[in-house]
């Protein structure tokens, strides 16, 4: 009788040909581009729950009221980057058309949305030109969407990124601030 060999070393050899399996199909693939990156990034999107693909659109479109309309009556948005909060869907709307007036091509592409119960953690690229900068920016961004018990209006949105990146890659110094308006 041949002894079998014992059960954690067949999971290891199973391990070991499963990573060189994938190690192959790495080398073969061709090398990524940026379509391939985009491509990637719009498969997210299409994949992502419905209240994070309109959130993604609104924020991409250029009517302000498409934001704040996603939210609760009493809904707020909290931009961690700049420290502040707004409050119900006209000072959500606000925001929004504010940022419209200070980036041009404000813009955020879906990397990956997860959902744990009533709350989302969108991963995402956060992009656009800030008016008088001499460069665009793409930051990364996570942004925590918390739910009604419906799941159809988003009661929570804070957005975490890094705007001292957003002012470097922008060519303009750490001390920026926009201008009032």
């Amino acid at each position: 009788m041949t002894p079998r060999p014992p059960r954690a070393m067949t999971v290891l050899i199973a391990a070991a040909a499963l990573c060189a399996t994938t190690a192959t199909a790495a080398t073969a693939a061709p090398a990524s581009s940026a379509s391939s990156a985009s491509s990637a990034a719009q498969d997210a999107g299409r994949h992502a729950p419905k209240i994070v693909t309109d959130w993604a659109r609104a924020w991409n479109g250029t009517d302000p009221r498409a934001l704040g309309d996603l939210f609760t009556g009493n809904g707020t948005y909290t931009d961690q980057a700049v420290g502040i909060t707004f409050r119900g869907r006209e000072e959500i709307s606000g925001w929004k058309a504010r940022a419209d007036r200070l980036i041009d091509n404000v813009h955020v592409t879906v990397r990956t949305a997860r959902r744990d119960g009533e709350r989302i953690t969108v991963q995402s690229i956060y992009s656009g030109h800030l008016k008088g900068a001499p460069k665009p920016f793409a930051v990364p961004m996570t942004t925590l969407l918390d739910l009604d018990r419906n799941r159809c209006r988003i009661t929570s949105d804070q957005d975490h990124y890094s705007l001292a990146t957003v002012l470097a890659q922008s060519g303009l110094p750490a001390d920026w601030t926009p201008p009032a308006s």
